[in-house]
């Protein structure tokens, strides 16, 4: 007896060790084989963590070597966020491979294979496994994370609240939302004698959470205050560096992972919360939260928990994306007119001329093209997310490139935003008069520009950022100057999104009328 146990301990020993080299060293390899074998090199990984050490190891280097004020201020932030990568790319080229842990990734940038995966459906391409278990408290399985028939259920129900017919609808709450904002800037103003330092980005943080609560969830920003201050306190946990590649502590007992299930589990009560009041009203508001509601039965997602995983995580990520990129876009938005005061001007005069003085309407933002321009030409300088990555659920093809199952596909969007060969010798001006005809003029390659990603996967609220933009941009610039604060440091900083690492100090006046 004690015979067949050892050998059956032997037995399951060793198909335990066969099955980790597969995983952990034969598997990684095949790939890697196949890739070189196509011309893509890269970095030599190292044995289960790739070549993390080299990457924590240069962006250490970087964030020695570089101050607050020297970041050149429209230069691709990448070089100085993620030194690796441009160190990579001028070493192997357009296309490499690299390792995070045993995960194969490979950097892309060539617009005809950004091009191809635009046009691939969910199931073969995806959110990469591992990033999603990185961001998985604060997004869940919901709509920004999730992946196949789940991905196409929630887009069903959550895309037709975004189309541009019901932003329309939505413009009175934005411009009730951004009312309060400009008298508190214009009070500091007056109190602090027609000149006021003011750090920008927290009270546009508030604006744009007070338009998506209103819009979505049928309340005002007080309402919904301590979710999104936990949101975004969850959300610096997951952002930190060591989180952004490194999942090995994911489910140890730290200090910082018991915060994070802290958080995690008291948002899920607020919003769980939140919905038991909707329920139980009589009347029940036509918006966002009644459509989720709607489509969260047993039949699409599974048991009673699975429900109410639905419904928590969905409003996680329109709680998230619909005010976390608004605002920090309309921060970088005010910082470049503020040190383009020509182009300030030009937007001015336009709301000035469109508005007359009248709260923005639906045929007045169709009209600001200046201000459009702007916009777009910020959001080429300053893209919220600066990579999209995909996971290949099959072996494919793109242009004259095949990946295997399992590969991550690395696009940086703020360096092709930058390519002088793709935007011309100006790439990191400013010019926003390159939209002028759109973003066909505006660059040689329309896959070009990314800032709301491409394809299936296409932000579902880009409508509703593009007019948010439009109302309080219109209605700021129409009551206040903005110039440079001495207090500013430019320095971009990843937070999920890229956000300003000290704030946006400006200095503000009232419009001499």
């Amino acid at each position: 007896m004690e015979v067949v146990f050892l050998v059956a301990f032997l037995f399951i020993s060793l198909s335990f060790v066969l099955y980790l080299y597969t995983v952990l060293w034969l598997r990684p390899q095949r790939i890697l084989h196949v890739l070189k074998k196509q011309g893509i090199d890269g970095p030599r990984p190292r044995f289960l963590s790739g070549n993390l050490s080299e990457m924590r190891r240069m962006t250490l280097m970087a964030a020695k070597n570089i101050g607050g004020d020297d970041h050149p201020m429209n230069q691709d932030y990448a070089k100085t966020l993620f030194p690796y990568m441009y160190q990579w790319r001028k070493t192997y080229g357009q296309t490499f491979v690299f390792f995070v842990g045993r995960r194969a990734s490979v950097y892309v940038s060539q617009t005809d294979i950004v091009r191809e995966m635009s046009l691939r459906v969910s199931t073969d391409l995806g959110k990469a496994t591992h990033l999603r278990k990185i961001q998985k408290p604060l997004f869940g399985g919901g709509i920004l994370k999730s992946n196949g028939s789940e991905w196409a259920h929630q887009r069903k129900t959550i895309a037709p609240e975004f189309y541009m017919d019901k932003v329309k609808g939505m413009m009175e709450l934005m411009v009730k939302s951004a009312i309060p904002l400009l008298k508190s800037w214009e009070e500091r103003v007056e109190r602090e004698g027609g000149t006021a330092d003011i750090d920008i980005g927290n009270d546009l943080q508030d604006f744009s959470a007070d338009v998506i609560s209103r819009a979505c969830f049928g309340g005002s920003y007080s309402k919904g205050k301590e979710i999104f201050e936990k949101i975004r306190a969850l959300s610096q946990f997951i952002s930190t560096k060591r989180k952004l590649f490194d999942i090995t502590d994911t489910f140890l007992p730290t200090k910082s992972n018991r915060e994070v299930q802290r958080l995690e589990g008291e948002i899920r009560s607020l919003i769980l919360h939140v919905v038991r009041e909707r329920m139980e009203e009589s009347t029940c508001e036509d918006d966002l939260l009644r459509s989720i509601l709607e489509n969260a039965d047993i039949n699409h997602v599974g048991s009673s928990d699975s429900v109410d995983s639905f419904i928590v995580d969905n409003c996680k990520n329109i709680y998230f994306a619909g005010h976390e990129t608004t605002a920090v876009a309309a921060t970088w938005c005010l910082m470049l007119l503020s040190f383009y005061p020509e182009w300030q001007d030009r937007a001015r005069a336009e709301v000035m001329e469109v508005c007359r003085g009248q709260p923005p309407n639906a045929n007045m933002i169709h009209n600001m093209k200046t201000l459009t321009m702007v916009i777009q030409e910020t959001l080429r300088l300053y893209p919220p997310s600066p990579l999209v990555v995909r996971e290949t659920f099959r072996d494919m093809r793109f242009g004259k490139f095949h990946f295997p199952k399992g590969v991550d596909l690395w696009i940086p969007t703020s360096t092709m935003h930058h390519d002088p060969a793709l935007w011309g010798s100006d790439a990191d001006e400013f010019r926003p008069e390159r939209f002028a005809h759109g973003v066909s003029g505006a660059c040689r390659h329309p896959n070009a520009y990314l800032p709301f990603g491409f394809g299936a996967r296409t932000c579902l609220g880009q409508n509703f950022a593009m007019v948010e933009l439009k109302v309080v941009l219109s209605l700021l610039l129409s009551r206040l100057t903005f110039s440079p604060s001495p207090k500013y440091r430019h320095s971009p900083a990843f937070r999920l999104i890229i956000a300003p690492e000290f704030g946006m100090q400006l200095t503000v006046k009232k419009l001499s009328q």
